[in-house]
């Protein structure tokens, strides 16, 4: 029996030897498997980015491995761990074997990594969240502001459209009431002439009954008998009486000889103002120039003649508020009329050395101004589009000229008459008698608005100039259209004067020239010398010297 057991139990031993041999042959297998799947991981980690390769395994890694092998009952395998363990410990200790196996990082280390990647996802989520918060708020205040500017748009839409429906309607209005305007306009005409008229006729009756008290009153003193008759009292007993009409002839108009213009040359050169010079005007009798200008003064300037020296100021007034537009001298020379920004129309006595006379009433800038020859009168012109006549012994307004319809940029008396030139940013040219205070002539041709228009000494030829440089010649008895035509633009003609003779022209243009035109030819030369726009240009007594001012200031004189 016991030699049985003893077979039985070898044989059991056997048996259990050789399960314990086909277990530890499975393990291993699987152990083999799983060193395959760790090499191939491996391999394939190796691949992947830098950052989640674990370079520092933690210790419990191969503690964990020992406990396996154990647990397992696998002691060779065991074995062989460790004495390969040892040997790479060493060798990494020496730096000197190098093998393709990574380690594989445990479920701790995975987690580790998760977590660190969950938390910068985390993060860059808060991020986002703050951006599209901010986003959010700026997108409700845009539309908020988009909602207030359509708002507004449609407001001022409808502001415009009502403005525009209130203009056509005013607009509308208006035309309906031209007819009116014009029929009352029409009779306030005739109502002006007949009331001059009837002030003629008063004037004449009371002269003939001045007449015949003053010679009933001699032929009473001349009797013993005293007589007390009194003279008639006129209603404004300082105001001056227009002088008959006489067409005198200028004595220098027969006398005057045809002069070449290219024979003038720049004789001399005066710095009369730092700013724009606007107009000159020469004494009637002397070579005495005065100059207006920008800086709210004029001067007077003695010009070479009697051996005076050349560019000497003589005089200077200030007293303007503005900008001086022009200047006038008295026909006796004894005085000086200026225009200025400031409205007003002023009188200078060159004995008192002071104004003596301040007219107002423009509205408006004056433009410039002309005495006529008798020098009781004074005729100024301003961008308000009236023209008024100021009577200078009863310092007031005698006329009120209205026309045009855009503001009065010259105007000057026709010499040895009582008619007046006006000329207008309307286009359009006036004749006016200013005893009647009617406009006789209406000159019109100019496509531009004009800046100047002057009569020839002989009264007989009108010369205008526009904005764009077209200087029409005109004859004073035929208006209906221009004689001739001069072209001196592009730019603008500022001023137009005749010579004496009435046989040169010449033309004070913004390009810095001025021109001489002859009238019977239309030939036109140029003079330069300024370096800036001309302003304003005139001849001598005898038409010999040529006069002109402009923007840099300087009087140029050509000979």
């Amino acid at each position: 029996m016991s030699a049985q057991r003893k077979e039985r139990a070898a044989e059991g031993s056997k048996e259990v030897s050789a399960k314990e041999k086909e277990r530890r042959r499975a393990e291993e297998e699987d152990f083999e498997g799983v060193i395959r799947e760790t090499t191939s991981t491996a391999a394939a980690r190796r691949k992947l980015p830098r950052q989640q390769i674990i370079l520092n395994i933690p210790e419990v890694v191969d503690d964990f491995l020992r406990n396996f092998l154990r647990r397992a009952c696998m002691t060779r395998t065991l074995n062989s761990f460790e004495v390969e363990w040892n040997s790479l410990t060493q060798v990494s200790l020496t730096g000197t074997l190098s093998t393709g196996i990574s380690f594989i990082p445990d479920a701790l280390t995975h987690r580790q990594i998760l977590q660190r990647e969950l938390d910068t996802v985390r993060a860059e989520t808060d991020l986002l969240r703050q951006e599209v918060l901010v986003a959010g708020e700026s997108l409700v205040k845009m539309q908020r502001e988009r909602d207030f500017h359509q708002l507004q748009y449609q407001k001022v839409a409808e502001d415009k459209n009502k403005l525009i429906k209130d203009f056509k309607q005013l607009k509308k209005h208006l035309e309906s009431y031209k007819p009116a305007l014009r029929q009352l306009d029409e009779k306030f005409q005739t109502a002006l002439r007949q009331k001059m008229l009837i002030s003629l006729e008063k004037d004449k009756l009371q002269n003939t009954s001045e007449a015949r008290e003053h010679q009933e009153i001699k032929n009473k003193s001349n009797s013993p008998e005293k007589s007390t008759a009194k003279s008639p009292i006129k209603r404004h007993p300082k105001d001056s009486e227009f002088p008959i009409c006489s067409r005198q002839v200028n004595p220098q108009v027969q006398s005057q000889k045809w002069k070449d213009p290219s024979s003038f040359i720049l004789s001399c050169s005066i710095r009369a103002h730092k700013l724009p010079s606007s107009s000159i005007s020469l004494h009637p009798q002397k070579m005495i120039l005065a100059s207006a200008s920008d800086d709210h003064s004029w001067r007077l300037w003695a010009l070479p003649a009697n051996g005076e020296k050349v560019g000497e100021m003589m005089l200077s007034g200030a007293g303007h508020s503005d900008w001086l537009s022009g200047c006038s001298f008295h026909p006796d020379g004894s005085k000086l009329a200026t225009t200025s920004g400031d409205t007003t129309v002023r009188l200078w006595d060159f004995s008192r050395g002071c104004c003596v006379l301040s007219l107002t009433g423009h509205s408006q800038p004056t433009w410039g101004c002309s005495f006529h020859s008798c020098g009781h009168f004074l005729a100024s012109c301003s961008a308000d589009r009236t023209a008024k006549l100021w009577d200078l012994n009863s310092q007031r307004c005698r006329l009120t000229l209205r026309r045009h319809t855009a503001s009065i940029n010259s105007v000057c008396f026709l010499r040895f008459s009582n008619f007046l030139l006006t000329c207008s940013a309307d286009k359009t040219l006036a004749l006016w008698d200013a005893r009647l205070g009617i406009c006789t002539t209406t000159f019109h041709g100019h496509l531009h608005p004009c800046n100047h228009a002057a009569v020839s000494l002989a009264g007989d030829t009108v010369a205008s100039c526009d904005t764009c440089g077209v200087v029409n010649l005109w004859d004073i008895r035929k208006p209906v259209s221009a004689t001739a035509t001069v072209d001196a633009g592009p730019l603008a003609a500022n001023q137009v004067v005749f010579c004496p003779s009435g046989k040169m022209l010449a033309i004070a243009s913004s390009d810095g020239l001025v021109r001489l035109v002859e009238v019977d030819s239309c030939a036109v030369r140029s003079l330069s010398g300024h370096r800036d726009s001309v302003q304003c240009v005139t001849f001598d007594h005898t038409g010999e010297t040529v006069m002109s001012a402009g923007s840099d200031g300087l009087i140029n004189m050509w000979s």
